[in-house]
């Protein structure tokens, strides 16, 4: 308060001390050129910058908001005037062993630990709000993750119980119409086509529902589903480990696990036709755990298009994806998802 008072009077105060230092360096100077000889008044500049320095420092310094940083300032001002004074007298004494460097080190440790001490809680409070920053961008992500699989279900539904179910009555009709159009040939002809044409949309609604998500998976369950990929796959299946019905994992958890176990068994029918597949779950301590084992040749590349793209999937909910591969061994998928609430 008393810095602010009178800060007016205390940078006339500087001024005139800067400008009667200037005065006496000018006097030395004369004197010295009416003199000669070595150049003597660099002692008088030095002796009188010091003073200077101080006074305009901790004036600077007693101008600063709160008593904390006050303090720290005129520490600092300290430390960086006699640093100088220390390094200017080693220059002006012809240098030699650099001496000021133990000075300067232990003010800057000094005044480093006196900063932490004052900023403390502006630093604690900057690392509390990036880390609730942090969970709330881990909520609205995993909250839009959830809404997206809760949407594609919709779809998937929507898909099998409407468009899907539509295309098969309007096949059934097609080729009751064209059995009663035996005598009119071209008009038969007309209507196979359609026929057909019906029964390639079916199949393509059949795989793009496939691909969103099964019934299965939202009605029974990750387990469930997987025993159903199991029967289906063009290698023989075996399904391990329980999951507990009562603690079901997010949907949007079991939808990246489903199509993990659907890509790798595809891969393993794709690469290894001969292989037989494991499927292992389990779920503990927060983590749903899946691993797709096979006995074929091995050699899985990693970075390859199928396994990356799953990868994007898990670590897209913070899960982790590993893939070991061994010649003439089998493949190893290795998934962790975080399931907890």
């Amino acid at each position: 308060m008393l810095a602010v008072m009178h800060r007016p009077a205390a940078r006339m105060a500087v001024g005139l001390h800067a400008g009667i230092s200037l005065v006496v360096a000018l006097a030395a100077f004369v004197v010295w050129a009416g003199t000669g000889g070595a150049f003597w008044p660099v002692w008088v500049f030095y002796g009188l910058a010091i003073p200077l320095s101080l006074h305009a420092g901790v004036w600077w310094a007693l101008d600063r908001p709160t008593a904390a940083e006050r303090g720290l300032a005129v520490h600092g001002v300290v430390a960086a005037v006699v640093s100088m004074t220390v390094f200017l007298a080693w220059a002006l004494s012809g240098g030699g062993r650099f001496f000021p460097v133990w000075v300067i080190a232990s003010f800057a440790i000094t005044v480093g630990v006196h900063a932490l001490i004052v900023h403390r809680r502006r630093l604690f409070s900057q690392e509390r709000e990036l880390t609730e920053r942090v969970d709330e961008l881990t909520r609205t992500r995993r909250g839009a993750l959830d809404a997206q699989a809760a949407e594609l279900r919709r779809i998937e539904r929507d898909l099998h119980d409407g468009a899907q179910a539509r295309l098969v009555a309007l096949s059934m009709h097609l080729g009751r119409a064209e059995e009663r159009l035996e005598d009119r040939p071209e008009v038969a002809d007309l209507v196979r086509r359609a026929r057909a044409e019906a029964s390639t949309a079916i199949g393509e609604l059949r795989d793009l529902a496939r691909g969103i998500a099964p019934p299965v998976l939202a009605d029974r369950g990750l387990p469930a589903a997987v025993e159903a990929l199991g029967q289906r796959a063009a290698i023989p299946v075996t399904v391990r480990g329980e999951l507990d019905p009562e603690r079901r994992t997010p949907p949007v958890v079991e939808n990246a696990a489903y199509f993990v176990v659907a890509e790798a068994l595809t891969n393993v029918a794709k690469h290894a036709p001969g292989a037989r597949a494991t499927v292992s779950l389990a779920q503990r301590d927060g983590l749903l755990t899946v691993e797709v084992a096979d006995d074929g040749p091995g050699g899985a590349d990693p970075d390859g298009g199928g396994l990356t793209g799953l990868r994007h999937r898990v670590e897209a909910l913070d899960g982790r994806l590993s893939v070991t591969s061994v010649a003439a061994t089998g493949t190893l998928v290795r998934v962790e998802l975080p399931c907890g609430s």
